[in-house]
């Protein structure tokens, strides 16, 4: 796709119907590729932990602690200014190329001379050459950040979720490879590299333009300024996010910390309910000025989230050992451990994810900032508290924080709407109330029947995650008729997915194959 035409102006490809249908097809091809990636992702985590130590994975992730927030320097800013910008040409868009560019150079140069401050921080000599070599995908990923932003303006999502996938593949193969050679931490950081490498020359393949030389041009200073505020806003999110690794690195090893980071990253597949928030937003955002349908289809919203949430956050402190025992195989026990502690806040996280879907529908960025200060404050501070018991305390104090924050946190960002605390309570409490019942139950079965203690192999650990899981989605279903008079949750459920596959309009959607028939 050539994004500006003979005259400078962007292309404009999506107009009316056309536009909804690249929406649409856009959020399947989204979805689709986030699935694949999970899995791409999980099968990528059983290998690597099997040829590679907790201590590789811990020396790396020192490293990446600091460096993901420069490489989402234009990734988070830049992106979301020329999405939202009513127009586009190319003088604009050049100037944000070399200003994106200058930033990532320096940027990574900064990073890489600051290798040595970083090895004092964590007391290991070896930090400094992988923060060499990480540097060097802060300045790869801010020369993809344009041509992507453009060919997402141009509703391309199939081929960005294409180029995503393809380049995730690629670190992958690459991290095994040498691995399996017996590269150690190193393996890693090739992947690391080669991932937006592979994106990079991707996106430039699939939207080839020249930027021109940086000239004055109508919006540069207001674009900077936006994607300013978009970017702090992600600082304050990701520092409250990666603390934890910060302070664990610091105050243990890089043995605990590989633990810890496993543990840590099944946790945060709760967080892939925010890839539905662009959906969510466009929908919400146009029942803005209607306050009474805008509640109800939240509240419709935060009632699924609850009902998915809070059995997914049961159910994998129930067998979240035995996942990390399958997944990462003999000798991460500990990271298992660990889990145990993160796993009542999965729930909860995916439930405190929905208070940016109002922020930013109802068109309230600044609360949301200011909402973002609170939380790092206070994540922050429990971070330090739960530090004194190692890796499960922090953990502990994870779950504790959302505990704690995901209530203030809707409320806060109904507040311009007058959403109160009261509907969001009612809607929320019984599946609270139905997870914990059924999980304690889960496990008062599972530690007297004998037939739930088996051998601790991958096959052991497989059977038991089947057996436990069933029976808990059995208790918690049983609960949840019960604390709702009926079947109206699961009715709903059922609902939207049949909503999200329509099987009477698959032959608009499908040509090829109705014809076929």
């Amino acid at each position: 796709m050539r994004p500006f035409d003979e005259r400078g102006e962007f292309l404009t490809v999506a107009q009316g119907g056309k536009l909804r249908r690249l929406a649409v097809q856009g959020a399947g091809a989204t979805m689709a590729s986030q699935g694949i990636s999970l899995a791409v992702q999980i099968i990528s985590t059983m290998v690597l932990a099997r040829l590679l130590t907790p201590a590789d994975f811990g020396l790396v992730t020192m490293v990446t602690t600091f460096s993901l927030l420069l490489v989402n320097f234009g990734l988070n800013g830049f992106t979301e200014a020329v999405l939202q910008q009513d127009k586009i040409d190319y003088a604009l868009a050049s100037n944000l190329f070399w200003i994106n560019l200058g930033a990532g150079i320096v940027l990574t140069l900064a990073f890489a001379a600051a290798g040595s401050l970083m090895a004092r921080f964590y007391g290991n000599s070896l930090v400094p050459h992988i923060a060499i070599g990480i540097s060097l995908t802060i300045f790869i990923t801010s020369a993809s950040v344009l041509p992507l932003a453009l060919l997402m303006r141009a509703m391309q999502f199939p081929l960005v979720s294409l180029n995503d996938l393809f380049s995730r593949i690629m670190g992958v193969a690459v991290s095994v490879l040498f691995a399996w050679l017996g590269w150690g931490y190193w393996a890693l950081v090739l992947g690391a590299i080669a991932q937006p490498l592979s994106m990079c020359i991707g996106a430039w393949i699939l939207c080839p333009w020249l930027p021109g030389l940086p000239r004055r041009a109508a919006g540069t200073g207001s674009m900077i300024k936006f994607a300013s505020h978009v970017y702090g806003r992600f600082t304050l999110n990701y520092g409250s996010r990666n603390m934890d690794n910060l302070l664990v690195g610091w105050r243990f090893n890089a043995v605990a910390l590989g633990f810890y980071k496993k543990a840590y990253d099944l946790f945060a597949l709760a967080g892939l309910v925010q890839s539905l928030t662009s959906v969510a937003v466009s929908a919400l955002s146009k029942l803005k000025h209607d306050p009474e349908r805008y509640k109800r289809y939240l509240l419709r919203a935060l009632s699924v989230a609850a009902f998915a949430g809070m059995a997914m956050g049961a159910e994998f402190t129930l067998i979240g050992k035995d996942v990390i025992r399958l997944l990462l195989g003999p000798g991460w026990e500990p990271a298992g451990q660990i889990f145990t502690f993160f796993g009542p806040g999965m729930g909860l996280m995916v439930l405190y994810g929905i208070h940016s879907w109002i922020h930013l529908s109802l068109g309230r960025a600044d609360r949301w900032f200011r909402w973002g200060i609170i939380e790092f404050a206070f994540t922050g501070s429990l971070f330090l508290l739960g530090l004194h018991w190692g890796p499960d305390g922090v953990a502990t104090v994870w779950s504790l924080s959302l505990c704690v924050l995901t209530i203030p946190a809707l409320w806060y960002a109904g507040q311009p709407i007058g959403l109160g605390v009261a509907p969001m309570i009612s809607v929320i409490w019984r599946f609270v109330v139905a997870s914990v019942a059924a999980g304690f139950a889960t496990a008062a079965v599972i530690r007297r029947l004998p037939f739930f203690v088996t051998t601790s192999n991958s096959v052991g650990a497989l059977a038991r995650m089947a057996e436990i899981s069933a029976l808990f989605t059995l208790l918690y279903m049983v609960a949840v008729i019960i604390l709702h008079q009926g079947l109206a949750p699961i009715n709903l459920v059922i609902s939207l997915l049949r909503e999200m596959i329509p099987q009477d309009k698959l032959s608009k959607f499908f040509p090829a194959v109705s014809q076929a028939k």
